[in-house]
C-alpha cells in the first residue's frame, strides 16, 4: 500500500480518484452515474459562458463513491473544468492514486481545452492516468491519433470511448485507470527489486 491508498473505515483500500476535464465535458454526471451515495456537489448557475447548454457548472469540486468490493473503496473528485477555478485542481489532486481527463467527443474545442489541464495535471503528480472520451462509443486509428497528437501521450495511456450516461461505461473507463494504476505499481515494485 502506497502513502496515496489509505486504509478505509472498514479496513479495505481507500484509493483517491480524481475526474478532470473541461467545462461541460461530462464529470459531475459521470460521478452521479457511479456513486453508490448521494453526490456531494457544489454547482452554481452559469453566468459568464455564452451559448452553454449547460444551466450550472461546478465551482469547487464534486465528491462521490463507489465500493469495489469489501477491500477497495474509491473516492471520486470532480474537478472544476473553469481555468478560474484551476486552484482547486492543485487541492484536489493531493493525495490522488490517478485521474480521469475526461473530453466532450461532441464539443471539438473540449479536446483543445484538455491540453492545459492535463499539462497542469501532470506538472502536479505523476501518477497513471486515462483519457474518457465521452459521448463516443468507438474510436477509429485517425481520430485516436488525433488526440494522442494533441494531448501529447503514447500508447501507453488508454483512450476509453464512454457514455457518461451509462454505467456500465462509467465503469468501463474506471478500470481502465485502476489497470493502469496497477501496471505502474508493479513496474514501480519491480524497479526496486
Amino acid at each position: 500500500m502506497t502513502a496515496k491508498a489509505r486504509r478505509g473505515r472498514s479496513g479495505g483500500t481507500a484509493v483517491k480518484i480524481v475526474v478532470t476535464g473541461p467545462f461541460a465535458a461530462g464529470k459531475t454526471t459521470m460521478i452521479r452515474t457511479i456513486s453508490e451515495i448521494t453526490v456531494l456537489s457544489t454547482e452554481k448557475a452559469v453566468s459568464d459562458i455564452e451559448g452553454s447548454r449547460k444551466t450550472d457548472t461546478t465551482v469547487a469540486m464534486d465528491f462521490g463513491r463507489i465500493t469495489i468490493d469489501r477491500d477497495l473503496v474509491l473516492y471520486l473528485f470532480g474537478t472544476p473544468g473553469q481555468d478560474r477555478f484551476d486552484f482547486m485542481w492543485e487541492i484536489l489532486s493531493e493525495g490522488m492514486l490517478g485521474y480521469v481527463l475526461l473530453i466532450d467527443a461532441s464539443r471539438p474545442e473540449s479536446l483543445n481545452e484538455s491540453v492545459s489541464i492535463l499539462s497542469a495535471f501532470r506538472a502536479m503528480a505523476h501518477v497513471p492516468f486515462v483519457v474518457g472520451y465521452n459521448r463516443s462509443d468507438s474510436l477509429d486509428d485517425l481520430e485516436e491519433g488525433r488526440i494522442r497528437g494533441a494531448l501529447d501521450i503514447g500508447h501507453d495511456v488508454p483512450i476509453v470511448p464512454c457514455d457518461v450516461t451509462d454505467r456500465e461505461s462509467v465503469k468501463g473507463v474506471l478500470l481502465a485507470l485502476l489497470y493502469a494504476v496497477v501496471d505502474s505499481l508493479d513496474t514501480a515494485t519491480a524497479a526496486q527489486a
